[in-house]
């Protein structure tokens, strides 16, 4: 039995409601009222589709064990590197083995499909036990266009293998067309979009069905038999009438959550079925179909293994972590869309000595310290000798790994003359239990709802860019629980 074993999704915390963007850009396209309802999710200024898509894979790794990964596939249309394995340090911020196969898919939002049905196979062939699939995004579109209401940003994972599957791979079918609905030049922050009544007559309304006609006829299956059918179309109506024109019953139809988050791209499809799958039961047929040059459409049948997965947070847990990000120009701010003065301590970016990052990548990546076997006391960054007054122990360390471990908040400050984009600075210290302090940024998070005391948990961001240089550097950031 092939199919998904585990799932994790991931919406950022902050949602720009469509009527503010309205408010701000509607003097220049008042078209886009017509779509300025409910609200899009929105990446935080120190994230990216990178370390969303290690949000959503960390989610999954609460139901499966990470030592069992043996390969991690992301897919984007946003990463940050053009050469430079996004899915290796995906996989490296994890804490994963070593020995796990990587690659990178994109150029197209059927990626994140395109990247189940690669990983399935690799599960197929006996080349790995257990793969990862990750697609995560966060486009821009121009201001004042309708996309900038579309689009929201967003991560899902997907596991797939052989042993305690939750929902079992039944087949797929896909179509593939040099069907140009958008497209983004090499080196250009915008998509360029075509005619709306264009994508949505040409290509949501005809790709999909006949993906969608061809896995019903390929595996037998009957539409009022399925329970829930997941694929994206950010024109409410039109994606409700694919769905009903396939004859599917109107409660299978899962909603295309244009209102709570917005289309996430590459990462959508794997965004919905993760929410699907948290409503799932034992039994249910669910379909998760893609668009974008083509579609890929594939057939899952839900186990009693659904049940053991109620750890996950997934897109539920997202969704209902939220906070608003007002005003519009914040959010303009945050994507680099209108410059900004930074003043001298924010035009200052550090050379990132990648040799040194290599050396010490388990503790700045994926913030793995050392533990003292002689007195079991753990302590970051890595030492040699212990830091335990009572011990001193000299090269008796193994590895421990902080990034999954419960904290509290120990101490914190907000920073009003070090730079942020989102002022104040604010950093602290954080103390785990079961022993280990750390000393780093916060975010997510307002000065006024932090209390010493407080649980706290840590995320994997982006800590800086150095734009002459081109490099993103990451690290973990302390996220207070309320």
């Amino acid at each position: 039995m092939v199919g998904i074993t585990s799932f994790g999704g991931y919406i950022p915390r902050y949602r720009l409601n469509r009527f503010n963007i309205f408010s701000a850009m509607g003097w220049f396209n008042p078209v886009t009222i017509a779509v300025a309802q409910g609200e899009k999710a929105v990446a935080n200024y120190d994230e990216d589709s990178l370390s969303m898509a290690v949000g959503a894979g960390l989610d999954a790794l609460t139901a499966i064990d990470r030592s069992k990964i043996d390969g991690v596939y992301l897919a984007s249309t946003t990463l940050p590197y053009k050469e430079r394995s996004c899915a290796a340090i995906a996989a490296t911020a994890m804490d994963l083995r070593t020995d796990v196969r990587v690659a990178d898919f994109g150029e197209s939002i059927k990626g994140g499909t395109t990247a189940v049905l690669a990983g399935i196979d690799a599960v197929k062939g006996g080349e790995v036990e257990n793969l990862m699939v990750l697609a995560s995004d966060f486009r821009m579109g121009k201001m004042g266009s309708m996309v900038e209401q579309f689009y929201g940003d967003g991560a899902g994972c997907l596991v797939l293998g052989k042993d305690n599957v939750v929902a079992e791979f039944k087949g797929s079918y896909s179509v593939s067309y040099d069907f140009v609905d958008h497209f983004r030049g090499d080196g250009k922050p915008f998509d360029r979009t075509w005619e709306e009544r264009w994508i949505r007559d040409e290509g949501y309304t005809k790709f999909i069905p006949e993906a969608v006609s061809g896995l019903l006829k390929k595996t037998g299956t009957k539409a009022e038999d399925v329970a829930r059918i997941v694929y994206p179309c950010y024109f409410g109506r039109d994606h409700k009438t694919i769905g009903a024109k396939l004859g599917f019953k109107p409660e299978a139809i899962h909603d295309n959550m244009h209102a709570v988050c917005g289309d996430t791209g590459t990462a959508h499809p794997l965004v919905m079925m993760v929410s699907a799958l948290q409503d799932a039961k034992p039994g249910d047929k669910i379909i998760m179909a893609s668009f974008g040059t083509g579609c890929d459409a594939l057939l899952f049948e839900v186990t009693d293994n659904i049940k053991k997965t109620s750890g996950i947070g997934g897109i539920k847990a997202a969704l209902a972590n939220k906070a608003e990000l007002a005003p519009y120009e914040k959010y303009a701010v945050f994507r680099n869309i209108i410059p900004m003065e930074l003043g001298i301590r924010g035009e200052d970016s550090a050379f990132t000595a990648l040799s040194t990052l290599w050396r010490k990548r388990k503790a700045v990546l994926a913030l793995v310290g050392t533990k003292c076997t002689a007195c079991n006391t753990p302590q970051f960054p890595p030492q040699r000798v212990c830091v335990n007054p009572d011990c001193g122990a000299i090269d008796q360390m193994e590895d421990y790994r902080f990034s999954d471990k419960d904290a509290t908040i120990f101490s914190y400050t907000g920073d009003m003359l070090s730079f942020s984009f989102d002022p104040p600075q604010v950093y602290g210290i954080i103390r785990f239990k079961g022993g280990g302090r750390l000393w780093t940024d916060f975010t997510d998070c307002k000065l006024e709802d932090i209390s010493v005391g407080q649980n706290a948990k840590l995320s994997f961001r982006r800590k800086y860019y150095d734009d002459k240089r081109g490099i993103h550097g990451y690290f973990w950031k302390v996220v207070p629980v309320k």
